[in-house]
């Protein structure tokens, strides 16, 4: 997870990463591509924030770490492990599919059907130590070091720590053997905001060994639950262990939809997308049109900014760089949940609906008496014309194995009715992780944003 600095203990050899190749709107983007997940639940009225996190590891460590600074002191708590998977299965989107007959192709010429719109860090190796820091013989004190907390949580070992001094916390990482690759400025960030840190080792050795010898892994995702005064996510302590770019995918639950600051929002590829599926069957699901007749008076404002960061919007495909090398935001999904989404959880409502089939007790040897195929086809265009009348702009379908659905019951107490998911994906270059990142309401000059985005659009991205 590179949002938290992880440092690695006990080098062996160098840990390597992987870099993402491409994108997805299925679960295994939100598995194997990111650099990192992070799911995050707001409440504005009592100023409490959680995250849930999982890192990864890779290399011949035989012991890694890693650091994760809080606003305040934290409770830490572990998570089902598969926790991430679920939140992909759950928000995997939907596509419009139409009752369809193979029998009657066969059997006769197939009469006009009516269609629709388609379809912070990594895991780092442990370097030589950075040069110990200088002493003064004259003026000897005690350091500003103070452990609030141990425990385990998992697999892992914690301490939660407070340091009055980044230099104190700067030596006390290299005594207890924790290589720090970045710098006393970085922590000194944290400190003079009177942060906390809460520092925890991972045992490899509890973990499986490649062929070659090496580590590589998930550990059980952690659940961290703090005060703080906004909804802010730790980015600057990424930095260090950054070279060019790190990716995150983000799900935050608030009473509201939620975006990123300035020109990290989401907005510069939203309304193009909206604009691109003008004119769907149906009109624009998930309140888009809303969205976009609100946000009129300020598009052109909005696209033109987007012309001076050069972030070009070409339908159907992912944003590029621009010069600077500065990717836009994409949404991937957002729902205001109800109490049909969470029942989902519990098998109650169903996770997708389902097509009927017009073919259904009929197979093509029934087709070899004349007389009989002609009755068949008639039912079979009946049973057209009645799911054409019922969804006459398609049924909304996805597609997950069953065992994957029936484990999404292992999300019930995490998702809640009434509240909005935004899932956001953010490439984050190095030069746009010099503060850690506010997210804030979904909102452009004073306009609320509270479209969903839960169904594939004829703009959307694969």
């Amino acid at each position: 997870m590179r949002f938290l600095f992880i440092v690695a203990l006990a080098l062996v050899a160098p840990a390597s990463s992987r870099a993402a190749c491409c994108y997805f709107s299925a679960k295994n983007a939100d598995i194997l591509q990111p650099a990192q997940k992070v799911f995050i639940t707001w409440d504005p009225a009592e100023k409490v924030e959680t995250f849930t996190v999982q890192p990864k590891f890779e290399g011949n460590a035989l012991d890694f770490g890693m650091v994760i600074p809080t606003p305040s002191q934290p409770k830490l708590s572990e998570m089902p492990r598969d926790f991430f998977k679920h939140l992909a299965i759950y928000t995997i989107m939907k596509r419009r599919e139409f009752a369809q007959s193979k029998l009657l192709y066969l059997l006769e010429p197939p009469p006009p059907f009516p269609g629709g719109f388609g379809g912070g860090g990594p895991l780092l190796p442990m370097a030589a130590a950075p040069p110990g820091l200088p002493t003064d013989k004259k003026k000897e004190r005690e350091p500003e070091i103070k452990i609030l907390e141990v425990g385990t949580v998992g697999s892992l070992d914690y301490k939660i720590i407070e340091a009055g001094r980044a230099d104190d916390l700067f030596k006390w990482l290299k005594d207890n053997k924790y290589s720090y690759a970045g710098d006393e400025a970085t922590l000194n960030h944290y400190i003079q905001k009177k942060w906390i840190f809460t520092v925890m080792k991972i045992d490899t050795m509890q973990m499986k060994r490649n062929k070659d010898g090496t580590f590589a892994g998930e550990v059980t995702p952690t659940r961290f639950q703090f005060k703080s005064e906004k909804l802010i996510y730790p980015l600057k302590i990424t930095q260090i262990s950054v070279r060019e770019k790190t990716e995150a995918l983000f799900y935050v639950q608030a009473p509201f939809k939620v975006d990123l600051p300035g020109d990290m929002t989401y907005q510069y590829t939203w309304i193009p997308m909206l604009q691109g599926a003008i004119g769907c069957s149906g009109g624009i699901p998930g309140k888009g049109q809303d969205w976009l007749t609100a946000f009129q008076p300020q598009t052109q404002q909005l696209l033109q900014r987007a012309g001076q960061l050069n972030f070009r919007f070409i339908a159907g495909q992912r944003p590029l760089p621009n010069a600077k090398g500065h990717i836009p935001t994409t949404m991937e999904w957002a729902r205001k949940l109800t109490k049909d989404d969470v029942s989902v959880l519990a098998g109650r409502s169903p996770y997708s609906e389902k097509v009927p089939d017009p073919d259904e007790g009929f197979v093509l040897a029934d087709g070899k008496d004349k007389e009989r195929a002609r009755a068949i086809c008639k039912v079979i265009r009946a049973r057209l014309a009645k799911a054409q009348q019922e969804r006459p702009f398609g049924y909304l379908v996805r597609h997950a194995p069953a065992d994957d659905v029936k484990n999404l019951q292992q999300l019930a107490g995490h998702l809640a009715e009434s509240l909005f998911i935004t899932k956001f994906r953010k490439i984050f270059a190095r030069d746009e992780m010099n503060d850690d990142l506010v997210i804030l309401p979904a909102r452009y000059n004073g306009a609320e944003d509270n479209s969903e985005y839960e169904e594939m659009l004829p703009s959307s991205p694969p």
